[in-house]
């Protein structure tokens, strides 16, 4: 008897073992399929959530220890160039221009949109780069309601402009702007954005490396060039308005004429190509007998006086100019494969009732009276747009978005009062040049 309890005791036991194992294999497959686990599983087992890279991790602290001294502007973004901006999962994600859609990424096509973080820097401030004769709010203008919009490509993710990001992808990198006025316009622009118009003493003026001070007697030096030491990034820009090699034909004589040379890119370009990264040209508002009489320049080509009766139109003169230096530049990129090049189209003048010298005005405040957007396919800078086909130059195409913006101009209003004369070609900063440099950092 005491053998049977014995087993039967065992047998118990062993069915109790049994009974529980079943029991937790149950409860297991129970909890596996219950919803209750969704929820407790990392969100980006289910998502795609970018991480944040470790650089960002370490600006965290940067930044909270600066942000007590950073001061505040209700202008829209503004960071000081000591701070690396905290950039977003979502921003980290759609930090490259990228098309929507199946579409090609048109920049030039699109529309003008209301925007509340317009404008990018405060037209008050940035006075260490600013001019004041382009600073509007410097001015007795009454309205700034064209300050308010970005240009929207069709197509294109376009992320908001942010200069540490701009900081990251010209480290170590040199950008340059040669042109005319509207360059230096462009130029200035950039200044301000980059550094959200905040004082920066830190940048250093590197105009000496490139010949860029200012002659006994002149006004200005014929540029300007700005390093910026924790980058090592530099921002230059250059006068040539004709994108044509000019040359004294007297060495003494200071009202000598100068040989505008067609067919011979600027000597400084040729000179300092090596030490550009991103290079920006422009020209077009030069090209009338008026500047050129100005200036004393006489057309050379083959490095003596033009004889080409076809080149005695200036229009034929400046396309002629322009497709010589895209090939120019374009026989060089195999020699410089780190530089890329932009060849921005013609900024349009508004002038209505006659032209600059004849009363013409820019009068009208309404943003946008000829319509929002641009949907043409092609540049309405057919100059530009041929000289680059089949080049591996690329177009900043900025006629037809401009165009929509004739109460952007500068107008009658100056930093010396109310002018009885108008300027319809220049552009109040901040700006429509801003829209350019916005599409100019997408690119590149």
């Amino acid at each position: 008897m005491k053998g049977g309890n014995s087993y039967s005791f065992k047998g118990v036991h062993l069915s109790l073992a049994l009974v529980a194992l079943f029991l937790f294999t149950t409860l297991l497959w129970l909890w596996e399929k219950n919803p209750m686990v969704i929820t407790l599983q990392s969100a980006q087992d289910w998502y795609y959530l970018p991480s944040v890279p470790i650089d960002s991790i370490k600006a965290i602290n940067l930044t909270k220890s600066k942000a007590k001294s950073s001061p505040i502007i209700e202008t829209g973004p503004k960071v000081k160039i000591d701070i690396v901006k905290v950039d977003s999962p979502k921003r980290q994600y759609n930090a490259e221009v990228r098309s929507s859609r199946s579409e090609v990424c048109n920049f030039a096509k699109g529309r003008w949109i209301a925007n509340k973080r317009r404008p990018l820097y405060s037209g008050f401030g940035c006075k260490q780069w600013l001019s004041p004769m382009w600073s509007c709010r410097l001015t007795r203008r009454p309205d700034f309601s064209f300050e308010g919009y970005h240009w929207q490509p069709e197509n294109c993710d376009v992320p908001e402009f942010d200069p540490s990001g701009f900081f990251r992808k010209m480290q170590d990198k040199t950008i340059a702007f040669i042109g005319d006025s509207l360059g230096r316009q462009q130029f200035q622009s950039l200044m301000c954005m980059v550094t959200g118009g905040y004082e920066s003493p830190e940048v250093e003026n590197v105009g000496w490396e490139y010949g860029l001070v200012k002659a006994r007697g002149a006004i200005r030096p014929d540029g300007w060039a700005y390093r910026f030491p924790q980058t090592n990034t530099t921002i230059l820009y250059y006068w040539s308005a004709s994108l044509c090699d000019l040359e004294p034909l007297s060495t003494t004589d200071p009202l000598t004429n100068v040989s505008m040379h067609l067919d011979r890119p600027p000597a400084f370009m040729r000179k300092f190509l090596h030490r550009f990264d991103v290079l920006v040209l422009n020209t077009g508002h030069h090209w009338n007998m008026g500047k050129l009489n100005a200036n004393r320049w006489k057309m050379h080509v083959d490095g003596k006086p033009n004889e080409d009766k076809h080149l005695l139109d200036l229009g034929n003169a400046k396309n002629f100019t322009v497709y010589n230096v895209v090939r120019w530049l374009d026989s060089q990129l195999v020699s410089h494969p780190r530089l890329k090049v932009f060849f921005r189209t013609l900024s349009p003048r508004h002038f209505v009732n006659g032209d600059w010298n004849s009363g013409g005005s820019c009068d009208s405040t309404v943003p946008l009276r000829r319509g929002s957007e641009v949907v043409q396919e092609g540049s309405s800078d057919p100059t530009v747009e041929g000289a680059l086909s089949g080049t591996k130059i690329k177009i900043l195409d900025i006629t037809a978005i401009s165009q929509l913006r004739e109460e952007a101009h500068m107008s009658r209003y100056t930093d010396r009062g109310v002018s009885n004369s108008s300027d319809c070609l220049h552009w109040c900063l901040p700006g429509i040049p801003d829209a350019w440099n916005e599409l100019l950092v997408a690119q590149i």
